[in-house]
């Protein structure tokens, strides 16, 4: 009806009054979404605009299209206005009327061909616009069609009505007048707009201005072609991502798709690794754009989480949104984005891998630690993964090897790839279960890390070559023999079939004191210079991993050992020696217990140390004892 000369009054859309309360109350989670939803809004009215000016060439004119914004604190008022494509009285009945109707999505439909590509439209829901009364009291739209001369004044208070009457003097555009209710006078303020600006809206393709300053002055250089961008706009930024100002990142990506979706994306890594240096872990997710407009400040799915570390953004025209556009929406689209950024990132660390080896190592120390994660978390890439890792080796004690390295360089017919475990490095090398391996010149992995250990148990194999711990007992190294040794080794194997003399008895006294503490006790075929050592059964974790899984876990119970004993070592020989006569067999069981402390000890172990005090005590008394007879004689 009319109310007054040429201002008529509408009702809104079916039980308006509720679907606004829904809409401005439940749909957003934040109220300065708001902003971004109106800013949204004007840039979609531009790009229209300039698509029609394409192609008309009588609406052109000399203007540039912007977006401004003016506050007026005394008045609780905020303006924000464009100089876009603007609405006929038709058009503000049927978009600001009707729920869930958007000009955007009907200027789309009207497209048809070329011109349908070249379009930047944000609006597909048309219900950003009432989060104005999110803020607002009072909301006025006043605007001019580029088609006519006439402008229009649409108000509403949100409560169920609305008037559109004439307006005279009005420029070609939009502006929407937001009557700020008493408790959001804040978003009258420029430094809280300026910020909320900075956030959500810095890289849409308009100048935004705020009380005549640009605040949008940050290009969204993923759109723009790699051969227009140079390094120091990348490292700009990166620097602007993540607010380290004095700071370059190791490496980029810039990826561009276009089928079978599009989306742009730039990822970095960062120097340091801030995990290591003790300041908590990555909370920092990839940046998602729709239409170079921010929808998610930090999305940690877009990524899997041994990627965490990087930093970037990811702008697609596809992204499946929620109806507010405030969070993503799980389907085959999102999938496939992160699949290709995750075949991307891999395929870049190959390819610096094998090119760049001193960066890749660089890389490697710092973010190594993660990327690990992926053999256990990424069955599709575990392989990829597992290629870019690398370990310090028996051959490489100084530097970093690679799975494929280490397989390159083993004999044709070894099977497998062995691994040794520690505190350190230093302790590592003094394992005597290493022995055998050096003799033949078999290339061990050093893993002083246990977490090495749980990725390479997890791997389990890698490219057919079986992964196995060197203090496993089923390590069968008899068709494994270096080049220069094989002829002595077949020899010596002939001449020894059976256990020298006295050593059996040596074993017999051994189990009848250290029986009960280990699995077995047996002669070693790896041990070349030590006495003994301690091995692991069949199926068991190395030492090193059971040591720190006890450590961690008040009901782990660690395997028992066998303890392996060298035949052949001097101290071996003597107790042979000493077992012919039966006077001796008290003081070879405690040599035994002794030997079983050392080798506890030297496998990073604790044994019984009142025990081990004990027998030494008495081990050193009948030494003490011999020493005086001679003296004595």
């Amino acid at each position: 009806m009319t109310t007054e000369t040429n201002q008529q009054e509408f009702g809104f859309q079916a039980e308006i009054k509720q679907l606004l309360h829904l809409l401005s109350h439940s749909l957003y989670q934040n109220r300065e979404i708001a902003i971004r939803e109106l800013i949204s809004n004007a840039s979609d009215a531009l790009d229209k605009f300039r698509h029609i000016t394409l192609s008309e060439d009588k609406y052109r004119d000399d203007a540039e299209l912007e977006i401004h914004l003016e506050v007026n604190e005394e008045e609780n008022l905020l303006v924000i206005k464009d100089n876009g494509i603007g609405m006929t009285r038709d058009e503000l009945i049927q978009n600001l009327g009707t729920i869930a109707h958007s000009g955007s999505k009907e200027f789309f439909k009207s497209q048809t061909g070329e011109s349908k590509k070249d379009l930047s439209l944000i609006g597909q829901f048309g219900v950003g616009f009432y989060s104005a009364f999110m803020l607002a009291g009072k909301v006025e739209v006043i605007s001019r069609s580029y088609k006519e001369e006439q402008g229009w004044r649409w108000v509403s208070d949100g409560t169920g009505k609305f008037t559109i009457e004439e307006a005279d003097d009005v420029e070609r555009g939009t502006q929407i007048r937001l009557h700020l209710l008493e408790d959001q006078k804040e978003f009258a303020g420029s430094t809280r707009l300026k910020h909320i600006l900075n956030t959500y809206s810095t890289f849409i393709p308009h100048p935004i201005m705020l009380e005549d300053e640009h605040v949008n002055n940050q290009p969204p250089i993923w759109v723009e072609p790699k051969s227009q961008l140079d390094q120091e706009k990348y490292d700009n930024f990166y620097q602007y991502l993540t607010h380290r100002t004095d700071e370059k990142p190791l490496w980029h990506l810039h990826i561009s798709s276009d089928s079978p979706f599009q989306f742009h994306t730039i990822m970095y890594c960062p120097k340091n690794n801030i995990e290591k240096l003790g300041f908590g872990g990555y909370e920092n997710g990839l940046q998602i754009c729709a239409k170079r407009i921010l929808v998610d400040r930090s999305c940690r799915d877009v990524l899997p989480e041994y990627l965490r570390f990087l930093y970037g953004l990811v702008d697609s025209a596809d992204l499946p949104l929620n109806v507010s556009r405030e969070s993503l929406q799980d389907n085959t689209i999102f999938r496939k984005i992160r699949k290709v950024l995750v075949k991307q990132v891999l395929g870049f660390l190959e390819k610096q891998a094998e090119k760049e080896p001193d960066n890749y190592r660089e890389f490697y120390q710092e973010f190594g630690i993660i990327l690990r994660e992926g053999v256990h978390n990424d069955f599709e890439n575990r392989d990829r993964i597992a290629g870019l890792l690398r370990f310090t080796s028996s051959n490489h004690p100084e530097n970093l090897t690679s799975l494929d390295a280490y397989i390159e360089r083993a004999s044709s017919d070894q099977k497998q790839i062995y691994y040794i475990s520690g505190t350190d490095i230093d302790s590592i090398k003094k394992n005597p279960n290493l022995e055998i391996f050096n003799k033949k010149k078999i290339e061990v992995l050093y893993l002083s890390d246990p977490v090495d250990e749980i990725v390479l148990a997890n791997l389990m194999a890698y490219k057919e070559h079986s992964i196995t711990s060197i203090d496993s007992s089923d390590v069968d190294l008899s068709d494994e023999k270096d080049s220069e040794n094989k002829d002595s080794d077949d020899e010596k194997a002939e001449e020894k079939t059976e256990s020298p003399s006295g050593f059996n008895r040596v074993l017999e006294l051994f189990k009848e004191t250290i029986g009960d503490k280990v699995e077995s006790v047996r002669e070693s075929k790896r041990l070349t210079e030590s006495s003994c050592c301690l091995v692991n059964p069949a199926g068991a974790v190395s030492t090193h991993l059971q040591k720190v899984l006890s450590m961690s876990k008040q009901d782990f119970e660690m395997s028992k050992h066998i303890f392996e004993v060298n035949p052949d070592a001097p101290l071996v020989k003597k107790l042979r020696e000493l077992s012919v006569n039966s006077e001796n067999d008290d003081f070879i069981r405690k040599t035994g217990s002794q030997m079983l402390s050392v080798a506890m000890l030297q496998a990073g172990l604790v044994p019984d140390i009142n025990e081990m005090v004990d027998t030494t005590d008495e081990l050193l008394q009948e030494l003490a004892s011999k020493r005086s007879s001679i003296i004595t004689e």
